[in-house]
């Protein structure tokens, strides 16, 4: 696979384990660090050689959101810059999340410590969470004076419903993994030491179905809450009918053909 500096990526058996890769910084994203992440989600994107994500951090910690640094360098910027300059970061911020999002495959977080900031929200982009019993997740943009910006005012009510997104968003206060659990950030807990192996198995499982039927199926319920019941219904016609050509749906039928074949001679 490619080297970075900031991001390990690895393949096995079909399924991709990219590391934040900071672990004295608590895996925080710099600008450096998000061009490798950009970099390394369009790799698995178009590698059709993997089948499914995990994401997770090195060291204690997931991803303690964005670095300090950078915020400081966003506040020294002449003043008629800031605000072009804070547009400019947000566009990256969000190439980077709606790649995870909209990734035609499936994609798992392995939270092995806190999530802060954008790191909660990156878990979020994820379609499940699987998290260590010692992790923890905190919307913690109030405490200085922002909003959730990587997704998570979309994700958060989405998992936990609104009254419950909007708590933890004003209050900024952390969620540990039983309360995760309970609330639905967290699909599923792990003992730390079998945290990373749970989820690779996990994404191994999911690996298996068709890579078609996967894709489409995902990009339909990602918008579905927005959309009203016939445009699901197009939609998922459309994309039936792609599936009809794949060759997964063909090798599958004519395989239970046979089965079927095979069974009727047995009993004659």
């Amino acid at each position: 696979m490619d080297q970075y500096e900031f991001i390990d990526l690895r393949v096995q058996d079909g399924v991709a384990t990219l590391t934040l890769d900071r672990p004295d910084k608590r895996n925080a994203f710099t600008d450096a660090m998000r061009a490798e992440f950009i970099a390394a989600l369009e790799r698995v994107t178009h590698d059709r050689a993997i089948r499914a994500l995990v994401l997770t951090g090195a060291g204690k910690g997931f991803c303690a959101g964005g670095d300090v640094a950078g915020m400081q360098q966003r506040m020294d910027a002449p003043a008629g810059e800031v605000a072009f300059n804070g547009w400019s970061r947000q566009q990256v911020v969000h190439h980077a999340v709606g790649l995870l999002y909209r990734m035609p495959k499936p994609t798992i977080a392995a939270v092995n410590g806190a999530a802060a900031g954008l790191g909660a929200d990156t878990a979020l982009a994820c379609d499940f969470v699987i998290a260590s019993n010692s992790a923890s997740f905190a919307w913690s943009y109030i405490a200085r004076g922002l909003i959730p910006d990587g997704g998570g005012m979309y994700f958060l009510p989405r998992r936990v419903g609104l009254a419950r997104a909007k708590d933890l968003i004003f209050s900024g206060r952390k969620v540990d993994a039983a309360e995760a659990l309970a609330l639905g950030i967290a699909d599923r807990l792990a003992e730390p030491e079998a945290l990373l192996a749970e989820a690779q198995a996990w994404a191994g499982a999911l690996a298996q179905g068709s890579p078609t039927a996967l894709a489409l199926g995902k990009s339909i319920l990602n918008q579905s809450f927005e959309l009203t019941a016939d445009q699901v219904f197009a939609m998922g016609s459309q994309a039936q009918g792609v599936c009809y050509t794949s060759a997964e749906h063909r090798a599958s039928v004519e395989a239970f053909l046979a089965q079927m074949a095979q069974a009727r001679e047995a009993r004659q």
